[in-house]
């Protein structure tokens, strides 16, 4: 066979003998308080660009609307799902037309802005400072951080950290075990779903399945004392990083990564409420409707998302794109309390 009819080969760098492996970030700077800093916390500077489907830029979504930085820190939404060339403007869905700093139409255009010999991945979120011209971070656990404290001198008082209910998102105290918390959760259950979903071989997949569930079973024991939150009364960034992934669990993970030994909504009822309780709190002081603004407008587009990256990743655009549909009802009412 020739080179032109030669069917293309699987993306290498997401796969090794058959598991998904998943590529570091790359950007890796932070934003400070401090003037004196490469990148100070300055209202207006910086851009946060993601697609809202992505749980990773989920995760910078959520906090930037919790700690009140949409005034201070500019949202520019690709589409939706990828295109070909990767993460886009399209005009629809919530996406705007073009990038409004330099009319790109693609966000790997941004990424060879900031690094003309950029080869990694064109990944979201990435927080973009307008005026260096370039990406601070691309990596959104260290975003996040980030957002939740760097820009506190500019915030009113009641939404800088220190003065949120039990010292904020990433208290001192609470640190070693919301470390702990973030390692398990990423590996077995964020990122696991993935590890799952993109298997290419039988092995690789059991592999991850039985592990992701038994971490689920773990959290479940967690919140069988009946505590609101992970790791109490207060909400936490370990609450953050799962919710995103528990939001796309029976929509997405579920009917198109195969991850179907059990559904959060019928095999996890503490899951199921702990989440619920996040997604409907629409006024809420402590939450301050950021899980329902970020994720309502979009759960209904998780599953064709997925479909669309495991028939890209797993099978190479071979063979018919199949959509699943449902679950009928996205998200349950919370139960009367």
């Amino acid at each position: 066979m020739s080179d032109n009819n030669k069917p293309p080969s699987r993306d290498q760098s997401y796969q090794q003998n058959g598991a998904f492996t998943r590529p570091a970030s790359t950007f890796r700077s932070f934003i400070t308080p401090s003037p004196s800093s490469p990148f100070p916390a300055a209202a207006g500077r910086y851009a946060l660009y993601l697609a809202p489907t992505c749980p990773w830029a989920h995760r910078t979504l959520i906090v930037r609307h919790l700690k009140g930085l949409d005034t201070l820190i500019d949202l520019y939404p690709l589409h939706p799902h990828m295109g070909p060339e990767g993460w886009y403007f399209s005009g629809e869905s919530g996406s705007l037309p073009v990038d409004p700093l330099y009319g790109f139409t693609h966000l790997k255009q941004l990424y060879h802005k900031a690094e003309p010999s950029f080869s990694g991945r064109y990944t979201v979120p990435v927080l973009w400072d307008k005026q260096t011209h370039t990406i601070v971070n691309n990596e959104s656990s260290e975003i996040i951080r980030m957002f939740g404290t760097a820009f506190d001198d500019l915030l009113p008082q009641h939404l800088r950290e220190t003065n949120r209910p039990g010292g904020g998102l990433y208290p001192p105290p609470l640190r070693p075990q919301i470390n702990q918390l973030n390692e398990w959760i990423y590996d077995k259950i964020n990122n696991g779903v993935y590890k799952t979903g993109f298997a290419t071989t039988q092995e690789a997949y059991e592999a991850n399945l039985y592990p992701l569930f038994q971490a689920l079973d773990r959290v479940e024991e967690i919140l069988s004392d009946g505590r609101r939150y992970l790791l109490g009364e207060s909400l936490t960034e370990a609450d953050v990083r799962l919710y995103t992934t528990i939001a796309r669990f029976d929509v997405g993970y579920v009917p198109v990564f195969l991850c179907n030994l059990k559904t959060v909504r019928h095999d996890y009822p503490r899951i199921y409420l702990w989440f619920r309780r996040l997604y409907w709190d629409r006024e809420g002081e402590e939450t301050r409707g950021a899980f329902w603004e970020t994720t309502s407008p979009w759960i209904g587009e998780y599953g064709l998302g997925y479909a669309r990256a495991r028939h890209k990743i797993v099978f190479d655009l071979r063979g018919p794109l199949i959509v699943p549909r449902g679950p009928q009802v996205l998200v349950d009412p919370l139960p009367e309390e």
